[in-house]
């Protein structure tokens, strides 16, 4: 379980590609050791399983599942990803309770600027639209945010400086492909009135 709340980030090093999947190795500075091998760790809200650590070069093992569903197919070398470490019993939730399971992904279609804040509006496959809420929390490549306004194509949301100056959300641009995790209550419920 994660919660959304970004600290750290990585850079893309390399990727080995594979018939089943691809082995990404993330450079960072989070302080893991060969006694976290198996632990989960979302990369831009992906739950990735940690293979391997060797002088601050993580490896995680991709199956051609995640790779389908999420952003990485588009995956290059010198990408930044948003990393979250999985919570303790007793840490605080500020964000939301997310399980790093990726349920699509979304392409940005308008930013604009509030003062030193922007706006992303967000195009989603309209099956999708059921599960959005307005004010409900969603996870945009592991970053806990809120759908500020539902649109015709998607949804909007509200970055401040802090979120812009912490994550890789910083770097998005018209056309930029995103990780999508929607609220599980928001899926809860859908799920049990259909």
């Amino acid at each position: 379980m994660f919660n959304g709340i970004i600290f750290n980030n990585g850079k893309v090093k390399k990727i080995l590609v594979t018939n089943k999947g691809k082995s990404l190795f993330i450079f960072s500075k989070l302080p893991l050791t060969k006694k976290n091998i198996g632990m989960s760790i979302a990369c831009d809200g992906v739950c990735l399983t940690l293979v391997s650590v060797k002088k601050g070069i993580l490896e995680f093992y991709l199956l051609n599942e995640t790779i389908n569903r999420s952003k990485f197919k588009y995956l290059k070398v010198g990408d930044s990803i948003n990393l979250e470490l999985p919570l303790k019993y007793g840490q605080d939730i500020s964000g939301h309770i997310c399980q790093g399971h990726i349920d699509t992904t979304s392409k940005i279609v308008s930013i604009s600027k509030k003062g030193s804040s922007r706006v992303l509006e967000f195009e989603v496959n309209k099956k999708y639209k059921k599960v959005l809420i307005e004010k409900a929390s969603i996870l945009i490549n592991g970053v806990s945010l809120t759908i500020s306004k539902i649109t015709k194509k998607g949804f909007q949301v509200w970055l401040i400086p802090h979120t812009l100056k912490l994550t890789n959300l910083s770097n998005i641009k018209i056309n930029t492909v995103v990780n999508i995790e929607f609220d599980i209550l928001s899926k809860y419920v859908k799920n049990y009135i259909s």
